[in-house]
């Protein structure tokens, strides 16, 4: 028993500590909606337009996602593939992974899990954290992840964001436009503002089309999610009715042992 506890114990503390060492600076918090189907289309449609030229969901069909999502294949296959590739075919990319190394330094990865391995929160707010910085190789750099390899494939959407505040301060305490606090509402200490370029959509409008986004990529990680939940519920009821038949039958089986 005691050797069963040591090993136990041995096996939780690297789990809790990588936990612990995961969970730095602000994240802005999302619920996500997997019952929103109009939400989940749309963020396929940008995961396609955006993210699919570098980063594979190779766990994907494009069939499965278009029938889970109350999507037409054919029109996916028409409107949403840009390749040779069937709509029964996974979501791959053509760019070779030793390019891919060489251009960004590493290789993208591959996203069909990245929302389990990160969680909605982290992606949300890295996707909405970067901001310009002229001594990184793309030009930008990211409040979240810090001297990210990554261009921030958005700004047409977002605009330029321009920070005048250290990345400790970004980390710490996220990005707002007019430099405040959003767990205090007061004034960053090291933030006289946060500037937004123009982009093609306001904060509010860029805001939905990355919470979109995610929510697509959190369904891409556990597609079958909903239906387990759903058959779980069956199974629940189907246990709690089955019990008072077992306990009848037990009852019925033992009265005549004393």
């Amino acid at each position: 028993m005691k050797k069963f506890l040591i090993a136990l114990v041995m096996a939780v503390l690297p789990l809790a500590a990588s936990a612990a060492g995961g969970a730095k600076g602000h994240l802005d918090h999302m619920d996500v909606d997997l019952h929103n189907k109009a939400s989940l289309q749309r963020g396929m449609q940008t995961f396609v337009n955006y993210c699919l030229g570098c980063h594979s969901a190779d766990y994907m069909r494009y069939e499965r996602a278009a029938m889970d999502l109350g999507m037409n294949p054919e029109l996916v296959a028409e409107h949403m593939i840009f390749g040779d590739q069937k709509v029964g075919e996974q979501m791959t990319i053509a760019m070779p992974k030793a390019d891919a190394a060489e251009w960004f330094g590493t290789a993208p990865p591959d996203l069909t899990l990245e929302a389990r391995l990160r969680g909605p929160d982290w992606l949300y707010t890295y996707l909405r954290s970067f901001y310009a910085d002229d001594s990184r190789p793309w030009g930008v750099n990211n409040a979240v992840f810090k001297d990210v390899g990554m261009p921030n494939v958005l700004a047409p959407l977002q605009g330029v964001v321009k920070a005048n505040c250290s990345w400790a301060d970004m980390n710490a305490h996220g990005m707002r436009g007019d430099g405040i606090d959003p767990l205090t509402n007061t004034p960053l200490n090291n933030c006289s503002s946060v500037v937004k370029g123009s982009g093609e959509l306001s904060p509010e409008e860029f805001d939905n089309v990355v919470y979109d986004l995610v929510n697509f990529m959190v369904y891409m990680g556990e597609p079958s999610k909903l239906d387990s939940q759903r058959i779980g519920t069956y199974v629940l009821i189907f246990l709690f009715l089955f019990f008072f038949l077992a306990y009848a039958l037990k009852k019925e089986f033992w009265k005549d042992v004393h």
